[in-house]
Parts: structure tokens; C-alpha cells; sequence
């Protein structure tokens, strides 16, 4: 027999490799109906068995004690994650519950789930290779789902709260200075990469809001752009949205660059002659920065093309989003407050700058450090040209 039960209501088929789930389901005449669906991993055929068995227990009613933790998690990223988060958001908490939470503690009892329980399995995610970041994010989901669960008193406490998760690490940055900066616009100058790299080095974007800027948010009269829009990729399909929070919808002034100037204007020229040169067959969905015939980028393809033209060159590495970081870090070295700085990259609140980019700022502390002894020491020496001879 090549079918074989491998979890409650789930057997596997050994030739066709597939998992199939059982479905049952009472009919109005007290019988139960069975029906058997198909997936193609055990993680999809959990969801779907958790996502029935859930919907049944906290919607048509039933025992609440039998609600699995895998039932909750995947009801709450349905009707509460889903309507109210992006969608690069929603599949980043689905992919941890599908691949992570489901299959380690799913089929636990939710209000059996224990401290310990949660502990074990923090910690054995770190021992898988995970980071100490990625492990505190599977924290917090986790967490954020119970919590949501207690207020539906559903939970009496939230075990979670009874956990220690590992502690954040700061992130690996690679960035450049101001000459390694001009040194890359000037090996990119007049190729499809110019404009990608200059709008993330001279105005700090993120690499979705330059995949996702579009010519109606740049006013060529005043110089400024708009970044309102972004553009990533979801599951393999691209996805507009908004930016990535209020505080990222900014306007930045490029006036006096003469060579962003001199850039958006050549875009722009290059923009209404290949729209006359190839009438209808231009793709015109107004993006700035974008392949021959309007078709526009995916981030992803950027991040490996900048990759490619860097590895031909001796410039260090660096990434789209470092080229960020040394927008900021030039930024610092020219004085610029951190509130304006902060500002610019379109964060919320300067201490959101200021615990990202601590790393970048730390010759300001120098600079502080060698104002103040030159300050004190001036001082010193002239309290000691004015004061009289020791006694």
C-alpha cells in the first residue's frame, strides 16, 4: 500500500509523494460526510486541516478546550493578520507558521501550551542555524497570537510572557564613504544601474521605493520627489503598496544636485523618445527607473545585477540597502542633526535612526570627545595666562 497515516486525518502517498488530508464534516441528518484533498507538502496539508478544524471550533461553535495552537495560528493570521497588514507582511508570518510553529507545537493544545514548551523551541531554532533575529520575530508572532487569543478569553495568561527569547545582535553593515561613492556612480555613469544606485546613495531610498517611484511623484519644475509608493515581491508575484510606514511618505528636494538634475531629466528624455520610437508596444506604467519598454523592475533583480557589476570592479561589497546605510553615514560626517537624517531615510522616530545606524555614527563620539578636550584645554591655558604666579 503506497498511502500511509502519518498524522491524524493526514496519510502519505509514497508514489505520487503527495500528502492527503481527511475532511470530515456533520451533516444536517447526523451523518458525517468524508471528503480527502491533495497537497503537495505536509506543511500546506497541516494548514489545511488546522485551518478546518479551527474555523469549526471558533465560528460554528464547539469544544474550545480541543483548539490546537495550530488551529489558533492559522484563524488569527486569516481573520486578523491578513485583513489588516500588508501582503509582504502576511506571507512573512506565514511562511513561520507553515514551516516553524505548525509543525513543532501545532498540534499542542493551546491552553496546555506551557512556558517550557516555547522555551524548547526558541532554543531549537537557534540550534537549527536560525539567527537570534529571526528566532526573536518567531517570539513575537508567537506571542502577539496568544495575546490576541487572551483577549478573546480563550487564554487565561499568555505563557509567552514567561519566556526569555535570545537577545537581538546588531546586523553586519557594509556601506561607503563619500569617495568610494563617487568612485561607484562613476564605473555605473551612462549604464541601466546609474539611476538605481544614485537614488539609493544620494537620497537614501530603499530598494522597493525605487522599484516603486513613479513619475507622477516627481515634480521637475521644483526638483523634488515624492516617495509615497512601493514596489517588492510577495511569494514570486510583485506587489504595490504603501511605504513602509506614515513617516516613510517624505519629500526630498534634489535642487542644487546638478547631477541628480541632470539625471532625472535624461531619464525623462529617454522616457518620451522610447515611447515615440515604439508607440503602442511601450509599456507606459509610468515607473522612473525601469527596463527597455516601461516594464519595471523587481528588487530582487537589482540587489543581483549591482552584485554582478561588482564583482568585475575592486570597489568593497556592499548592497542596494548599504548604499542606504552610506547615504546616513555621509550624511553624519558632513554634521547633518540626526533629526534631519532621520527624517530623509523616512523613519518614525530618531531613536529608530539612532539604534540602526549607532554603528555608522561612531566617529561623531570621537568628534565630541576631541571638541570637548580642546575646549577644556583651551580654557585651561588661558586661566593660566591670566592668573598670577604660584606661591
Amino acid at each position: 500500500m503506497s498511502r500511509k497515516t502519518i498524522l491524524p486525518n493526514i496519510a502519505y502517498d509514497t508514489q505520487r509523494r503527495s500528502y492527503y488530508v481527511t475532511f470530515r464534516r456533520q451533516t444536517p441528518e447526523g451523518t458525517t460526510r468524508r471528503t480527502v484533498q491533495c497537497y503537495p507538502t505536509l506543511e500546506l496539508a497541516i494548514q489545511a486541516l488546522d485551518r478546518k478544524g479551527g474555523t469549526e471550533l471558533l465560528v460554528n461553535g464547539g469544544d474550545l478546550d480541543k483548539l490546537t495552537l495550530g488551529q489558533w495560528l492559522t484563524y488569527w493570521l486569516e481573520q486578523i493578520i491578513k485583513p489588516s497588514r500588508s501582503a509582504s507582511t502576511a506571507h512573512g508570518y506565514t511562511m513561520i507558521i507553515r514551516n516553524h510553529l505548525s509543525p513543532n507545537l501545532g498540534s499542542i493544545q493551546m491552553n496546555k501550551l506551557t512556558a517550557a514548551q516555547v522555551q524548547l523551541y526558541l532554543n531549537k531554532m537557534q540550534a537549527e542555524g536560525l539567527c537570534a533575529n529571526t528566532v526573536r520575530k518567531h517570539y513575537t508572532l508567537l506571542h502577539n497570537a496568544l495575546e490576541h487569543a487572551r483577549k478573546q478569553d480563550l487564554l487565561v495568561r499568555n505563557v509567552s510572557e514567561y519566556v526569555t527569547p535570545p537577545s537581538l545582535s546588531d546586523p553586519t553593515h557594509h556601506f561607503y564613504d563619500s569617495e568610494t561613492m563617487a568612485r561607484l556612480f562613476e564605473i555605473l555613469a551612462g549604464t541601466t544601474m546609474e539611476p538605481v544606485v544614485k537614488l539609493a546613495g544620494y537620497l537614501g531610498l530603499r530598494r522597493a521605493e525605487i522599484c516603486g517611484l513613479k513619475w507622477n511623484h516627481v515634480d521637475r519644475e521644483q526638483k523634488v520627489i515624492t516617495i509615497s509608493e512601493a514596489r517588492t515581491t510577495v511569494n514570486g508575484r510583485p506587489v504595490n503598496k504603501s511605504t513602509k510606514n506614515r513617516s516613510s511618505i517624505r519629500r526630498l528636494g534634489y535642487a542644487g544636485l546638478a547631477d541628480m538634475e541632470e539625471l532625472i531629466e535624461r531619464l525623462w528624455n529617454q522616457r518620451q523618445e522610447e515611447m515615440e520610437r515604439l508607440g503602442d508596444d511601450y509599456q507606459d506604467m509610468g515607473y522612473v527607473v525601469c527596463h527597455d519598454g516601461g516594464r519595471p523592475y523587481q528588487a530582487d533583480y537589482l540587489t543581483n545585477r549591482l552584485q554582478r557589476v561588482l564583482s568585475k570592479t575592486e570597489l568593497p561589497y556592499v548592497t542596494l540597502h548599504g548604499l542606504r546605510h552610506s547615504f546616513a553615514s555621509i550624511a553624519n560626517s558632513q554634521n547633518v542633526p540626526l533629526f534631519g537624517i532621520s527624517r530623509a531615510l523616512g523613519h518614525s522616530t530618531t531613536s529608530t535612526t539612532s539604534r540602526i545606524y549607532m554603528h555608522l555614527f561612531d566617529d561623531t563620539h570621537l568628534s565630541v570627545v576631541q571638541a570637548v578636550g580642546e575646549a577644556v584645554g583651551g580654557s585651561s591655558q588661558n586661566i593660566q595666562d591670566t592668573e598670577g604666579p604660584t606661591l
